[in-house]
Parts: structure tokens; C-alpha cells; sequence
């Protein structure tokens, strides 16, 4: 049940939010306008960045005296350059979730697999995504393939990880019970299990965005183009700052987006989460 304190949070919340924003800008703007450090180093201005933005998603000029009309950044409006990307995300994810989730809750549920395939995903937990990227493209070559299998690599291991955790919480009285009642083993892993599960399933998956959206510009560092991460990598080498700055607040804000729905969706669920 609310409280009147409670309804008033949220619009506190909102206006604290917006005020850091508006600090936020206005100390960068001055910053930025102040030189005080070499204009090469400096990260560009709010207007500088927007208007590279804005460029990025608009038919525009070339420049340096040349008339011809190009479309956004490397012939990609920005929007496409994300849609892109969250392909490649969606598609590591969904074979994240497709192989995480079948095997932790085998791990959880059969104790000698558990101690086989545990430290080969701890293993794979601990090593970061350059550390591999050279092996998938000389496995899977430069195209898609070799980026969604990096992307899958960063979401399998905090999937398959929240799983086994939300599998080692499951009471075993309820287990029992479903059991007493004449359910197989694979009643009370879809009945049972699974349903109780699902929380920590989801929580791994929120994990697991975030590593693939760190992931990305590591994923597109070779032919990452279109590729929001490859943009961001390539506009940095060629010293277009500002559209770098651009496309890293997108990706940031897309995260934010992402997680937001991930919550959304958990409550929609898993609405007793909390509440027991």
C-alpha cells in the first residue's frame, strides 16, 4: 500500500534528476568554452554534440567545398547504425538465454554436471572479450557470425549463473511436495523449478545486457559497420570527437532503456517478487 510520502518521491525524484542534468550541462558547456584544456583533448561542447547527432541522422553535405549530399555517417542514418547493433545484441542474447537457462538448470538440478561445466563458465565469466575476439574472426571470418558469438560469450556465463542460483534457492518442500503428488522430474522442472527460478533468470539477463552493450564496440571493432560501436570506434580514430561522445550517449541511454524494459517485464512475471 502507498503512502502520501511515497507518491511525492517520485516527482522529487524526477526534478532531482532533471536539476543534476541541467548542472551537468551547464558545467561541461562551460568547460568546454573555457579552453582550458588543449581543444584536441577536450571533450566538445552539449551544442557540438548535438549537432553531430543531428548530422548523423540527416542527408548533408559533404564539405571541404564539395556539393555532394551524403546520408548520415558512413552512408547509415545513426538510428540504423543502433538497429544494427541490437540485432547483433538481440541475437547473442537469444542464444544466451537459449543455452544459459537449459544448462544451469541442468547444473542446479544434477550435481555431477554441476561440477564439470561449473568451472568452464567461471572460466569464461573471467576472461574479457578482446581477449577472444582474434580467435572468432579467424574462426567465423569478419561478418555477423564472429560478433554474435562474441555478444553470446559476454550473456551465456551471468545466465546460466543466475539460474544455478535461483535453482540452489527453489525450498525443497515444495519440490517434495509436487513429487508426492506423482510429478516426474521434468513436471517439477517446468512447474516448479522453472517458475521459481524465473526471478534470478531474469536478474542474470539484466547482468547479461549490460556486458553486451560493454561488449559492442568490441564486437565491432573489425567490419563493425553499420554498427552503433563501430561507429563510435571509427568516428574516435578519425578525430570526430563529438560524434563519438554522440554515439556513446546512445548507447548509454539505450542500456538504460533496455534495463528499464527488463524491469518492466520482471514485474509484469514475476509480480511476487519481493512480496513473500
Amino acid at each position: 500500500m502507498s503512502t502520501p510520502s511515497d507518491a511525492r518521491s517520485g516527482p522529487r525524484r524526477w526534478i532531482g534528476l532533471v536539476a543534476s542534468l541541467v548542472v551537468l550541462l551547464v558545467v561541461w558547456s562551460v568547460v568546454a568554452a573555457a579552453d582550458i584544456v588543449e581543444p584536441h583533448y577536450l571533450t566538445p561542447s552539449p551544442v557540438e554534440v548535438w549537432n553531430a547527432f543531428v548530422r548523423a541522422n540527416s542527408h548533408h553535405p559533404v564539405g571541404g567545398g564539395i556539393d555532394r549530399v551524403v546520408r548520415g555517417e558512413e552512408h547509415y542514418f545513426l538510428w540504423e547504425h543502433l538497429l544494427v547493433s541490437l540485432r547483433r545484441i538481440g541475437l547473442g542474447l537469444g542464444l544466451g538465454v537459449a543455452v544459459g537457462v537449459p544448462l544451469g538448470l541442468l547444473m542446479g538440478t544434477v550435481r555431477w554436471v554441476g561440477d564439470l561445466a561449473g568451472p568452464y563458465v567461471d572460466f569464461l565469466r573471467s576472461l574479457p572479450p578482446l581477449a577472444y575476439i582474434g580467435f572468432l574472426v579467424a574462426w567465423f571470418g569478419i561478418y555477423d557470425t564472429s560478433k554474435v558469438w562474441l555478444l553470446f560469450l559476454a550473456a551465456f556465463p551471468p545466465i546460466t549463473l543466475a539460474t544455478i542460483n535461483g535453482v540452489r534457492g527453489v525450498r525443497i518442500d515444495q519440490v517434495n511436495a509436487a513429487r508426492s503428488l506423482g510429478a516426474s522430474g521434468l513436471q517439477v522442472t517446468t512447474n516448479v523449478i522453472l517458475p521459481a527460478t524465473l526471478p534470478d533468470i531474469l536478474s542474470g539477463l539484466r547482468v547479461a545486457v549490460g556486458f553486451a552493450w560493454t561488449t559492442v564496440v568490441a564486437a565491432e571493432l573489425v567490419n563493425g559497420l553499420p554498427g552503433i560501436g563501430g561507429l563510435a570506434y571509427l568516428s574516435g580514430t578519425q578525430n570526430k570527437i563529438a560524434l563519438s561522445v554522440a554515439c556513446i550517449l546512445v548507447i548509454g541511454l539505450t542500456a538504460i532503456a533496455l534495463d528499464a524494459v527488463i524491469r518492466t517485464i520482471e514485474k509484469l512475471v514475476v509480480p511476487w517478487r519481493g512480496k513473500a
